[in-house]
Formats: structure tokens, C-alpha cells, sequence
């Protein structure tokens, strides 16, 4: 990536292969995309003045993903938040608390990435 500045999309998740995968697919579709495993990371990304389209949280094996979520809900539009749940990540009733669209796995990635592109469309129409 050339310039931080210019990221579509923000993308936070645990395990290395699923991230590699979404991020490898996103970049594919043309998106601009930072990546990491860890929230302090994407907190920083975000606090330093990049302004992504849209932030893509995956809960899967993501530590502490209430106090996450929570931060993340103070920081950035709930609906440029893309949610990846599972069963045993955070229940779907404190998930819509926070106003995040979600998918719940199981889900293929080419269908995260139509959610994504989706909700990047949507929040470039909106000023």
C-alpha cells in the first residue's frame, strides 16, 4: 500500500490464514486494505487520522472482543463496521446493541466481500 491515508477498509482478525485470505480477495476487488491481528493496532491506525470507508472485525479468536467492540462503537460509525460473528464469539443480542452489520460464519469470502463492497459503496454515497 502506497499511502495509509487512502485505506478503503481496515481489517482486524486473529487467525493469519482467514485474514490473508479476505485481505488477499479485497485487495483482488481493488480495495485498498491495512490488516492486523491485533485491536491496539487498528485502534492506533485509527486514531492517527485514518479514515477508512469501512472497518472489518473478525471475532474469531480476537481477545477481549466485548472490550473491543465497545472501543471500536466510540470510534467509528457503527455502519461502516462489518461484524464476522460465530457461535462462539459474542451473542447476536450485544452485537445489534451496537448497530454493526453482521455475517455469522459460516460464510464463504466471496460473500464477505460483496457485504464489504456493499457497505463501502454505501458509505461513499453517503457524505
Amino acid at each position: 500500500m502506497s499511502d495509509p491515508a487512502h485505506t478503503d477498509i481496515v481489517l482486524i482478525g486473529a487467525p493469519w490464514r482467514s485474514r490473508a485470505l479476505l485481505r488477499a480477495q479485497l485487495i483482488e476487488e481493488g480495495f485498498e486494505v491495512l490488516a492486523t491481528d491485533a485491536w491496539p493496532t487498528a485502534r492506533q491506525w485509527l486514531l492517527s487520522g485514518i479514515e477508512p470507508w469501512l472497518v472489518i472485525i473478525d471475532l474469531q479468536e480476537l481477545a477481549n472482543p466485548t472490550t473491543v467492540l465497545s472501543e471500536l462503537h466510540t470510534l467509528f460509525k457503527p455502519d461502516r463496521v462489518l461484524v464476522l460473528s460465530g457461535a462462539a464469539t459474542v451473542p447476536s443480542t450485544e452485537l445489534q446493541r451496537f448497530g454493526f452489520e453482521v455475517v455469522s460464519r459460516p460464510i464463504a469470502i466471496d460473500a464477505i466481500v460483496a457485504a464489504a463492497s456493499r457497505l463501502v459503496e454505501q458509505a461513499r454515497a453517503t457524505p
